[in-house]
């Protein structure tokens, strides 16, 4: 049993395309942009490391989808037997309503996938992924995130049930924005001898100072990072132009920002050959001036885009 015609993910995001994808296809219509600046994930940045896109949020996925007006269910992975094949029982009977739903580690590593189909022969779940199943339809198998080490399980996303407050959403989400840039978190504890978790400006900052050094190597959480934030703060852009109209007051002030992580975004692309998947690990000291110059370059453009959101909210 496959749901044909589910959208694919249109941006690398490990926490709420995965629900745009849902809603597209079983309810109502959001551009990617907008739900990744209603969600906050279009200005999020975390750590560097592996970690970071999927831990720095402004909100769970589960209550994203019911702020959202949508009922929504999880179940965790349970350990005895009879727990998972129940669960399996219901992501089944789920996909012959007609409805997709959110499997973390289906088919990528550590996200939350959509899955809708599966085969009862060949025990193969089927859906998409943020680089899985761009194209046809991604496979595995059926019991691939029942034993995944890391298992938040599964969010079933059912019918509206409640009105969506956009205006509300639309500006708790320039307010997150801003308090995220400036966050203060473990930022006391930088200079304690060990590493530490940082979030916003503080966290940017480090990432282009980190690769000052001559020895440092590329590593997993750069690349990860990389290829999530140069799509979701491309979004960023979009989201502030679709929602400027809205805001009289602050527009010019929207579009100036989202014109800063337009370029913002245009800089981190310069990077690819630096810090993408396939780039080298390095070390290498021309490749790491240069990837210095780039995040520098991309982490102004942030911090100009968040200062005119900053003015934006005084405007409205």
């Amino acid at each position: 049993m496959i749901l044909n015609d589910v959208g694919k993910y249109m941006l690398s995001e490990p926490l709420y395309e995965g629900i745009r994808v849902i809603l597209n296809f079983t309810d109502e219509q959001y551009t990617p942009e907008y739900i990744q600046g209603i969600s906050g994930a279009a200005f999020r940045i975390g750590g560097i490391c592996p970690c970071a896109p999927t831990c720095t949020y402004a909100i769970e996925p589960i209550d994203f989808v019911k702020m959202l007006g949508h009922r929504a269910e999880h179940m965790e992975i349970g350990k005895e037997a009879s727990e998972r094949e129940n669960i399996l029982k219901k992501i089944k009977k789920e996909i012959d309503g007609g409805r997709p739903m959110l499997v973390w580690h289906a088919f990528t590593s550590y996200e939350w996938d959509v899955v809708c189909g599966y085969d009862e022969k060949e025990k193969l779940l089927y859906g998409r992924g943020s680089y899985a199943g761009l194209n046809e339809y991604a496979a595995a198998d059926e019991k691939r995130f029942l034993n995944c080490d890391i298992c938040p399980g599964v969010i079933f996303i059912g019918p509206k049930v409640s009105s969506f407050d956009a205006k509300k959403a639309e500006i708790n989400s320039l307010k997150e924005a801003v308090a995220h840039a400036f966050s203060e978190k473990n930022a006391d504890k930088v200079d304690g001898g060990e590493w530490v978790f940082l979030e916003g400006i503080k966290a940017y900052q480090r990432w282009y100072e980190d690769y000052r050094s001559p020895e440092k190597k590329r590593t997993a959480g750069d690349s990860y990072c990389f290829s999530v934030y140069k799509t979701t703060h491309r979004a960023a852009a979009g989201y502030l132009r679709e929602i400027a109209p809205k805001y009289k007051n602050a527009e010019k002030y929207l579009i100036k920002a989202a014109d800063h992580f337009q370029k913002e975004a245009d800089a981190l692309q310069k990077g690819d050959d630096l810090l993408s998947w396939d780039s080298p690990e390095g070390p290498d000291r021309e490749n790491n001036i240069k990837t210095t110059e780039i995040l520098k370059e991309a982490c102004g453009q942030y911090i100009l885009g968040i200062n005119n959101i900053e003015k934006a909210l005084i405007n409205l």
